[in-house]
């Protein structure tokens, strides 16, 4: 295999792949349950939707995003690679280094977000035994846009989720699966709380519980509604766009199919939806109550009267934050690093690698505000990813009917090392997968002024549009390449 393996990247035996149902269901409860998808959630009611259209938005998409998640996840429960190396099948042994690389920036930048959320929940309990933490004398250039209470806590956050890094992928599914239960309790917990909070001005629980669920839309017209709601079902895909390309650097420990199978379809929309319900609900009842829409779980659970209700609900929302990063945005990242240089940088060293970056990339600036937060971050890099998911699915069902020639993705002369180490038909067809959202993503970032109403409406469809326009550009490549290939040996 030379230097295009490590222990990390190697195929896992079949004597180690002991994941079964249960633990893939808790890596989705683990995931799912955090702060930024429920922030996602509570976003749509501040856009205008109804709780029943804001609900049914996130349940949509990621029973849409489920399906490249199953289908990605099959080789790694087959064959027991991690997702870079399934990427060499068709980007090439040294191409693959172009997909997995792009979503590990994309994953560094959600480790700085959820690190920085954690970070949030550090202050408030470090705040409430020490009042003036919150008045330490800024330190911090302006440039940076935070200040020093918010990043020491971000910093002593970061450095328990560097701990975690170190011990190992083992840990980190001891995490999921321990923290699981916990984590869905405390979600309901927070919703009765809300729903009796609501109840007790008048009427009692089921009172509260009737009007958080009668929230109408805001929307005028059907126009209005569809604006919003196709580029938000886009960012509900997007949320989850990375994990639905590097899913087998899970899928790889399974037992068997159906343990991923089954884990994955009742984890993930039946999770999601749940706490999407919880953070409209919540963020309804915030409107009540304080008379404005709060969308931080962070800020709500400040306004407690309880100083030990504050810690407890503190320590579940670390528990939460940590379980989501180290499993969705430390594993992946690892891998793909490693991929970039097998000899040198292993998984843990991927892992630090990731952890630093998070924090160059300043990811409070990233959430500054939820519209940003959904068409800039969430739909751009989800117009990076869709291509590549394409071409993925294409390559491994369409071209290859799932067979793998394994030891050939460890070698440097093998079936794919293409044109030294790089499939350019997959290159091609990536770029082309891209190219349609680029003015969009431009006009959002505000680099250009005014772009055509098309272009726009590409863009809310950003993941929707790269995904099968890469896929079929590539199959479309490869019938050529084949078809050349049969051509100059029959001559």
């Amino acid at each position: 295999m030379g230097n295009l393996s490590n222990e990390d990247l190697a195929p896992v035996p079949e004597g180690k792949r002991t994941w079964g149902a249960i633990n893939y269901f808790s890596l989705w409860v683990g995931m799912a349950v955090c702060i930024p998808s429920y922030m996602i959630a509570a976003s749509l009611i501040t856009a205008g939707m109804s709780l029943l259209q804001a609900v049914s938005c996130v349940f949509l998409g990621n029973l849409i995003v489920l399906i490249p998640m199953l289908l990605n996840g099959k080789p790694g429960a087959k064959y027991g690679i991690p997702y870079p190396v399934f990427a060499r099948a068709s980007f090439g042994t040294l191409g693959s280094n172009i997909p997995a690389l792009l979503r590990a920036v994309v994953a560094c930048g959600w480790f700085g977000i959820q690190t920085w959320i954690g970070g949030m929940a550090v202050m408030a309990v470090i705040s409430s035994f020490w009042p003036g933490f919150l008045e330490l004398p800024n330190i911090l250039p302006l440039w940076m846009g935070t200040t020093t209470a918010p990043f020491i806590s971000f910093l002593i956050f970061w450095a328990v989720n560097v701990f975690i890094i170190i011990r190992g992928v083992q840990t980190i599914k001891f995490i999921e699966t321990a923290s699981a239960p916990l984590l869905l309790l405390s979600g309901v917990a927070l919703l009765y709380w809300a729903t009796s909070k609501v109840g007790s001005t008048s009427g009692g629980f089921f009172y509260g519980l009737d009007r958080l669920l009668e929230q109408p839309s805001k929307f005028k017209t059907s126009a209005e509604f569809w604006a919003v709601f196709i580029p938000s079902l886009t960012g509900m895909v997007g949320f989850w766009a990375t994990m639905s390309l590097n899913i087998p650097d899970f899928t790889r420990y399974a037992k068997n199919q159906r343990a991923q199978l089954l884990g994955q379809v009742f984890g993930l929309p039946t999770t999601m939806t749940l706490f999407a319900l919880i953070g409209v609900m919540v963020t309804n009842a915030t409107v009540i109550i304080y008379g404005t829409a709060i969308w931080d779980p962070v800020q709500v659970i400040q306004k407690f009267d309880s100083s030990v209700v504050l810690l407890v609900s503190m320590v579940v929302i670390t528990i939460a934050t940590l379980s989501t990063n180290v499993a969705a945005n430390v594993v992946g990242p690892a891998n793909d690093f490693s991929n970039a240089y097998p000899s040198k940088i292993n998984f843990r060293r991927g892992g630090l690698l990731t952890a630093f970056i998070g924090i160059f990339m300043m990811p409070w600036k990233l959430i500054a505000d939820p519209q940003g937060y959904i068409f800039t971050w969430l739909i751009g890099y989800s117009s990076l990813l869709g291509p590549i998911g394409g071409i993925l699915i294409a390559d491994y069902f369409i071209l290859r009917k799932q067979t793998l020639k394994v030891e050939d993705l460890y070698k440097k002369d093998g079936e794919y090392t293409y044109y030294k180490g790089f499939n350019f038909a997959a290159i091609f067809a990536f770029v082309i997968g891209v190219i349609p959202n680029v003015p969009g993503f431009l006009y959002q970032i505000k680099v250009l002024d005014s772009i055509s109403p098309t272009f726009k409406t590409i863009y809310s469809y950003a993941w929707f549009v790269g995904l099968p326009t890469a896929g079929i550009v590539y199959l479309v490549l490869m019938k050529l390449a084949d078809a050349k290939q049969k051509e100059v040996a029959h001559v």
